[in-house]
C-alpha cells in the first residue's frame, strides 16, 4: 500500500516562512474540500484503504543537518519494505534526504524533478542545505544516475554551470515540450514543487515565479509517465499566501494524482 508522510519543515526557506503549514492543510481538503476522492484514471483515493496515512514527522531538533540526519533515518526505515512514499512537504530542502534515502535503496535511480527553479545552488546564503540546493547535494553524491527538471524559468550563470556540470538535463518553460516522457528511465522518483505551475494557477506559493505550467499541462504529464514512480514528494505549497484555499486543492488534487500512478 502506499504510504503518505508529512514532513512539515521550512527553516531552511530563503524567503518565507510557511511550507511547514501544508502536510495538514493539504490533508484536510479530503473532508473540507470541493472534490471527490477519483483520481482521473478512475482510482479511488481513500485514506486507510488506497493509501496508509503516517502522519507528520516530529522534528527531535529544527538544527538543518539534523533534520536532514533525521528525516533520511526514518525514509529509509519506511521503504524498506519496498511501499511507495509520498512524502508531502516541508519546503524543498527536505527532498534531498528523501531522494538519497531511495538512492540507497534503489540502484540506477532517476529522479523528474517540476519546478520554476532548479535548486543547484552550490552554497546558498551560507546554508549547504537551503531549499535553493537540494539537487546540487544530491547530484554531488553520486548516487544519483540522472535528473531531469521540468519547468524551470529562472537560470542564472551559476546555475547553468551547476546543470553542465552534473549532466543536468533541463526542460525550460520556454522550450516546454513532451519529448522528456519518452527518455525517462526506471526506477524513477518524481519531485514536484508546486511553484512549477503559474501563479494563476498557483498563488499559495513563497517564490512567484510567472509564466509557468498550467495545472491541466501538469496533471497530463503525470498521467502520461511511462514508469511508475518508485517515490514522490510534494513540496512548498505556502497555505500563508494561499487564497481560499485554491492551492491547497491543487496540492490535494496532485496528491491523488500521484497517488493513482504509484499504485
Amino acid at each position: 500500500m502506499i504510504k503518505v508522510l508529512g514532513v512539515p519543515y521550512d527553516l531552511n526557506s530563503s524567503f518565507l516562512r510557511g511550507p511547514g503549514y501544508a502536510p495538514d492543510r493539504i490533508r484536510v481538503m479530503d473532508s473540507e474540500g470541493s472534490a471527490n476522492r477519483f483520481s482521473e484514471n478512475g482510482t479511488e483515493i481513500i485514506p486507510g484503504q488506497t493509501y496508509t496515512d503516517l502522519g507528520d514527522l516530529d522534528f527531535p531538533s529544527i538544527e538543518p543537518r539534523k533534520v536532514y540526519e533525521y528525516i533520511k533515518s526514518q525514509v529509509k526505515a519506511l521503504i524498506e519494505t519496498g511501499d511507495p512514499l509520498l512524502s508531502i512537504g516541508g519546503d524543498h530542502s527536505v527532498s534531498f534526504p528523501i531522494i538519497e534515502a531511495h538512492a540507497e535503496r534503489y540502484t540506477n535511480l532517476h529522479i523528474l524533478h517540476f519546478d520554476a527553479h532548479g535548486d543547484l545552488y552550490e552554497n546558498f546564503d551560507d546554508n549547504t542545505f537551503s531549499h535553493a540546493s537540494p539537487f546540487a547535494r544530491l547530484m554531488e553524491t553520486g548516487k544519483i544516475t540522472s535528473l531531469t527538471q521540468v519547468g524551470i524559468r529562472t537560470l542564472n550563470t551559476h546555475q547553468i554551470e551547476q546543470a553542465k556540470k552534473y549532466g543536468v538535463k533541463q526542460i525550460e518553460m520556454r522550450d516546454l515540450n513532451d519529448a522528456f516522457l519518452r527518455e525517462l528511465s526506471d526506477p524513477l522518483y518524481i519531485s514536484l514543487d508546486i511553484d512549477v505551475l503559474d501563479p494563476a494557477f498557483a498563488p499559495g506559493v513563497s517564490h512567484h515565479e510567472p509564466g509557468g505550467l498550467s495545472t491541466r499541462q501538469l496533471i497530463d504529464f503525470i498521467l502520461r509517465l511511462p514508469h511508475k514512480p518508485i517515490g514522490a514528494d510534494l513540496v512548498e505549497y505556502n497555505p500563508k499566501r494561499d487564497l481560499n484555499d485554491m492551492t491547497a486543492m491543487v496540492g490535494y488534487k496532485l496528491m491523488k494524482e500521484l497517488i493513482a500512478k504509484m499504485i
